[in-house]
């Protein structure tokens, strides 16, 4: 059966790219679809199937794939790295996407740390562990390249130490002794930006700090592979890994976590549902990403290249009448956190924000993240407020600090994230010992 396979022209940070083919062209996997403006931030797009184009609008190509399809793709062109990871489309696959030739484009004059961030943040998601556990060498590969290139003299790899089996397979084939693993706690956000860099190299970044200021450069552990892929492969980016996950079809606890390694850019969200067996039939939201920093998408959105998760949520239980949001810059923003307000049937009567969140360039930062200075001020203003319940979206240690004051006053708690841990029988984030 043929399927349709879309693709934004804006799947990253900068410019949205300019397409190259128009309506009726015939396409192969690989091939250039919108190209990165000149002199302009932005990313390359490239087909991930063989088939037709069957509409080009302002938003998005649309390809008719093939019935039969092959792994076969178009070469890349380029010879040096910096130049294939640039052609090659590359951004960050874990995160906003932020061009990862320009992450590398001016080298360290002295010193200098790349890290990769293998931490796989976000609860429910395990495709960037899946793969490391199977291809520890790619990771490592990716991981020299961009050291090479910024001439970097360490290498780092950020992981939680839960992970036990990816940090045994990346131990037994380091040889480099100039990288290094680096354990994490096992708790949110651990794989924020600066969170990173102050445990691995003990320097707490301003809210307005890139990991550039303390002499670093931090890569998506998917994005390593893939710039392995690119140097040593001359492969585009065209392919995604990525965990499918809650509510399926006869809710069969083997069904409720996936893993799809290699997922063609542009396939549907609906498609990847069937691939892991069905969504059950009743469900409360589909998620893109993870459960702290996902949003809600839809069964035709198209996978792109930052989608790590998709999750179908647990229903929505009725919540209070009157209710209360605590935002943390560490997870859901004001809107996600209104939204699943609404869809609890309550409505929102205050809104505070950690005292540790700052607005920067109109998104919230945490002073230090994971870190937390305790909620009881803001809780009791909610309660203030005439809240009857109060509905979070903080890190681990921040929804430690609001059960411990929260109950005492009357207020149950609601966490952003519990439909989708619900969903496939994890533990709620609220009160936790650290691993």
């Amino acid at each position: 059966m043929e399927e349709i396979y879309e693709y934004p022209l804006k799947q990253h940070i900068g410019q949205q790219a300019v397409p190259s083919v128009v309506e009726g062209d015939k396409i192969l996997r690989g091939q250039l679809l919108a190209f990165q403006r000149e002199d302009s931030l932005g990313a390359s797009i490239y087909a991930s199937v063989t088939g037709v184009v069957e509409k080009v609008t302002d938003e998005s190509i649309f390809i008719r794939a093939d019935e039969k399809q092959t792994k076969d793709y178009v070469p890349l062109k380029s010879e040096t790295p910096l130049e294939l990871i640039r052609e090659a489309g590359i951004v960050g696959l874990g995160g906003a996407g932020f061009p990862t030739y320009a992450k590398l484009g001016k080298p360290f004059e002295l010193g200098g740390t790349v890290i990769i961030n293998a931490a796989e943040c976000e609860p429910i998601l395990s495709h960037n562990i899946a793969r490391i556990e199977q291809r520890p060498e790619q990771l490592l590969r990716g991981l020299e390249i961009a050291m090479d290139i910024v001439n970097a003299e360490h290498g780092v790899v950020a992981i939680k130490k839960t992970h036990i089996n990816a940090i045994e397979s990346l131990k037994k084939i380091n040889k480099n002794k100039d990288i290094r693993l680096q354990l994490l706690e096992n708790i949110y956000p651990m794989g924020e930006e600066r969170a990173i860099v102050r445990e691995t190299l003990g320097k707490l970044l301003s809210v307005t700090d890139l990991p550039i200021a303390a002499g670093a450069i931090v890569i998506n552990a998917e994005s390593a592979c893939r710039i392995a892929e690119a140097v040593d492969d001359k492969k585009p980016l065209i392919d995604k890994d990525m965990t499918v996950a809650g509510k399926m079809k006869g809710n069969h606890e083997d069904r409720l976590i996936q893993v799809f390694l290699d997922v063609p850019l542009g396939t549907k969200v609906s498609s990847m549902f069937e691939k892991a067996g069905g969504l059950a039939e009743s469900y409360g939201e589909i998620i893109m990403g993870g459960p702290f920093t996902g949003k809600r998408t839809t069964l035709e959105a198209p996978v792109i290249k930052t989608t790590g998760g998709l999750i179908a949520a647990e229903c929505f239980p009725k919540g209070p009448e009157k209710i209360g949001l605590l935002v943390c810059a560490c997870g859901a923003c004001k809107e996600r956190m209104q939204q699943i307000a609404e869809s609890l049937g309550s409505n929102v009567v205050g809104i505070e924000y950690c005292k540790q969140a700052k607005e920067v360039k109109g998104n919230l930062k945490c002073e230090n993240p994971g870190k937390c200075p305790g909620q009881v001020q803001k809780v009791m203003a909610l309660k203030k407020a005439g809240a009857e319940a109060v509905l979070i979206g903080n890190c681990t240690d921040c929804s430690n600090t609001v059960m411990s004051c929260a109950p005492q006053l009357g207020l149950p708690v609601y966490h952003s994230t519990d439909s989708a841990l619900r969903a496939v029988n994890h533990k709620l984030v609220r009160k936790f010992k650290k691993i």
